[in-house]
């Protein structure tokens, strides 16, 4: 029997309305080890997922590890897109054993998660594994986050995506809640963060607009 298409998006891609992002331990401690990715492009991705979350109005939890005593404040560029939210913090590695983090996720009620934070291999692969066990839907956006090594961080990708965790990328995550430049309401928001954030992209954007007055709609 024929299958017919529809212009329909598929139930597998997110939308800013059907998920919660979590954001783990971006901490000067923890990014001074990290080995995996510069630390600006590290930043850099953290920033354009926490402006894209906070503009599309996603449920996020921000939660940190020791912040007083070992691994310091969370990145600048995360916290100002947050403005006022408090942080989580946590005496366990495993963000998914912490009670005030469960009460938060339970609150939001949302069965689809978005992960990213430092380490990869321990502070990401602890809750997401924990999550797919009781029943979540799991993404992990894998350039948001980095390790002690790329050996570190590459198979702690690889054992998620073993277990079931489905990985992307921070400029794919903003680019799929957008999905449609007809959506007026988030063009500005979506083309801004990317002018900013958007490394090579952005400035594509910014030379389109400025030289021909371009218009992704």
């Amino acid at each position: 029997m024929p299958i017919t298409a529809t212009p329909t998006p598929g139930a597998k891609l997110l939308n800013p309305t059907d998920h919660a992002l979590i954001l783990i331990d971006f901490q000067s401690q923890m990014a001074f080890a990290t080995k995996s990715i510069d630390a600006i492009a590290l930043r850099n991705n953290a920033a354009l997922i926490s402006h894209a979350a906070a503009g599309f109005k996603v449920p996020t939890i921000l939660t940190t590890v020791a912040e007083k005593s070992f691994s310091g404040p969370m990145f600048d560029e995360i916290t100002a897109a947050f403005p006022g939210q408090a942080l989580l913090d946590r005496t366990s590695m495993n963000t998914w054993e912490d009670a005030a983090v469960i009460k938060q996720v339970n609150a939001i009620g949302k069965s689809r998660l978005v992960f990213a934070g430092l380490w990869t291999s321990v502070c990401i692969v602890g809750p997401t594994l924990s999550a797919l066990d009781q029943g979540y839907e799991v993404y992990v956006i894998t350039d948001a986050c980095g390790d002690v090594s790329d050996e570190a961080h590459e198979r702690a990708v690889e054992r998620m995506v073993q277990a079931g965790v489905r990985p992307m990328t921070a400029l794919q995550y903003m680019l799929e809640l957008q999905r449609d430049w007809a959506r007026s309401e988030t063009y500005e928001l979506t083309t801004g963060i990317a002018k900013k954030f958007g490394g090579a992209y952005g400035l594509g954007i910014i030379y389109a607009k400025s030289m021909f007055g371009a218009h992704e709609g």
